[in-house]
């Protein structure tokens, strides 16, 4: 604090020092302060979520000079992961017309059964859908939990015209996504740079169709590129 009023960065540090030493990584914190001092002129310090963080140490760089001229499935500008992913022909996706957000627990109970048929036919997949993944809050997302989304290589947030979006960037599967390099993805409607092309998206062979989501699986192979240092990623059709 600019008066030290409470020891917050050398309380900030000691804690950063005692966790990265006890899990062997380096690591994020969120945590909360109550600046109301108890009867010992102490203040409260609340930790609140621990992040390790783990993941590719090796920098991948996407050139959008070599992508401008390949068609484009999505492009965000907000990603989390590193590296390149292949060996994935298919997607999960909310339908954007049959969105409700008064409807997630359907659609968490949809995902879930969905995952599991693709845990047991071996397929990695994309999974895209309007607002949080994961959130606890059901009217701002779909409140699903690790092992209901855990076959997907890819996880994508979007917002819709009457449906914003505040992303988290993956905040609720924090771990799972950077242990396992899983891409999630952050795609804004009205963001000039981002895009979703649901053109060649709906095009694509239709598996299995949900009252909410539907599962196709692209007639070329796709690859994944995400530049960590950038947070620039994007989805291309194979050459």
């Amino acid at each position: 604090m600019r008066y030290n009023y409470i020891p917050l960065a050398e309380t900030i540090s000691s804690f950063l020092d005692i966790i990265r030493e006890a899990l062997g990584s380096p690591v994020e914190i969120e945590y909360a302060v109550n600046l109301n001092k108890d009867k010992d002129g102490k203040a409260s310090f609340y930790l609140l979520q621990i992040k390790p963080l783990v993941g590719s140490e090796n920098n991948y760089n996407i050139s959008l000079d070599e992508i401008k001229d390949k068609e484009v499935i999505l492009y965000t500008e907000k990603s989390m992961g590193n590296g390149k992913i292949d060996n994935v022909q298919e997607m999960i996706y909310v339908k954007p017309n049959m969105f409700d957000n008064t409807k997630t627990l359907k659609m968490a109970e949809e995902i879930e059964v969905l995952n599991k048929k693709m845990m047991k036919e071996k397929k990695k997949y994309i999974l895209i859908g309007p607002g949080r993944w994961g959130s606890k809050d059901q009217f701002i997302g779909i409140p699903v939990v690790w092992p209901q989304i855990c076959n997907a290589k890819v996880i994508v947030e979007t917002s819709l015209e009457n449906f914003p979006l505040d992303a988290s960037l993956g905040s609720h599967f924090f771990h799972n996504v950077t242990s396992m390099n899983v891409g999630y993805f952050t795609v804004q409607h009205s963001a000039s740079s981002d895009i979703i092309n649901w053109d060649i998206i709906e095009q694509q062979e239709l598996i299995e169709e949900t009252t909410y989501f539907k599962r196709v699986r692209f007639k070329k192979n796709i690859n994944v590129f995400m530049d960590g240092k950038k947070q620039i990623s994007v989805i291309l059709w194979e050459d």
